[in-house]
């Protein structure tokens, strides 16, 4: 421990230690130095999902603040106004509009503090395409507040062994519970283009996604599945997730019941869920036919791939303008 650090920077000084030596153990030895001053600033990783990694600074666009009642659900308590930025492209609509969906972290006071659910860099090129942008802040995050309604159940040991008892049918519900609101929020604004939504996340808001394009909402063309899952912490175990085999379970049953197209992007160097496992969970969920493509972007250099889509633009944006080109964008 350095003289006069924070416990959070000697935090994540050790999670930086910790990921050296995974990125050591796959093999690959990457540039993180010279990359890092160009792509880091103001962004850094957690345990569960990169929330701080969405918060970059908002300095030129900025986003109408509106709140979306999430009704109440049997024991998940009564209703919650969830406070969502929405962005609109110049003009008077209707607009298509996409329904973004934010990470988690593992730590409870970063979750209370997260404040930007999306960054700008990804709200511009939504704008670009023509679409609103609609970023809600999920029950128990930041200013929208309430129970923790997605907690898994997933614990590891200082091993890195899971010896939790995960619960991921319960953390879709809750989830897809906030984005559905947010679907039937959108379907009644004037300038919203009610009969073309598409859903995205990143990963446990990619997992969020995933489970709502199943439940079928009404206006909903398509979803965008980058780094999707939940119940990893790669500070204690590198590239393997809590019991996701269960995951690939409700994978499964997701593609039962989902029939609009979907694209799943994952990088090979994932350090919540490794290289092999996103592509399985893929192979369970189309197996009943669902339409889906699934997109190995490769190895992200010198991050975590789990933060594909926060750097890896070149290697996410050629796939995604493909996928959006089979509607008319």
């Amino acid at each position: 421990m350095q003289k006069g650090q924070s416990p959070r920077t000697q935090q994540a000084d050790g999670r930086a230690r910790m990921y050296r030596a995974a990125m050591h153990s796959l093999g690959t030895v990457f540039l993180a130095t010279a990359l890092a001053s160009t792509l880091c600033r103001g962004e850094a990783l957690a345990q569960e999902a990169p929330a701080s990694a969405q918060q970059a600074a908002q300095p030129d666009i900025k986003p109408e603040i509106v709140s979306i009642v999430v009704p109440e659900q049997g024991t998940f308590g009564g209703d919650v106004p969830m406070r969502t930025e929405v962005y609109k492209p110049a003009g008077a609509g209707p607009f298509p509009v996409l329904i973004f969906s934010h990470g988690r972290s593992g730590e409870r006071a970063e979750r209370a503090a997260l404040e930007h659910p999306v960054f700008n860099g990804h709200v511009k090129y939504w704008l670009s395409k023509g679409f609103a942008v609609v970023a809600p802040i999920r029950v128990g995050y930041g200013p929208t507040g309430g129970p923790d309604r997605e907690y898994t159940g997933a614990h590891f040991t200082r091993t890195g062994l899971c010896d939790g008892r995960p619960n991921f049918r319960n953390v879709a519900k809750a989830a897809s519970q906030d984005l559905l609101a947010a679907v039937r929020w959108v379907r009644e604004q004037s300038w919203a283009d009610k009969d073309h939504v598409i859903l995205e996340g990143r990963s446990a808001g990619g997992f969020a996604t995933v489970a709502t394009a199943a439940a079928h909402p009404a206006g909903v063309i398509g979803y965008i599945n980058f780094s999707g899952g939940t119940g990893g912490a790669p500070g204690l175990s590198p590239g393997h997730s809590c019991d996701p085999e269960q995951m690939k379970e409700v994978m499964a049953e997701f593609g039962k019941t989902t029939t609009v197209p979907g694209m799943w992007l994952y990088a090979q160097n994932d350090l919540y869920w490794g290289p092999d496992m996103p592509r399985q969970w893929f192979d369970a969920f189309v197996a009943t036919g669902s339409p889906a493509e699934f997109v190995d972007a490769g190895v992200l250099p010198g991050h975590d791939g789990h933060l594909l889509l926060t750097y890896g633009h070149k290697m996410w944006s050629i796939p995604v303008d493909r996928f959006l080109k089979q509607f008319g964008y």
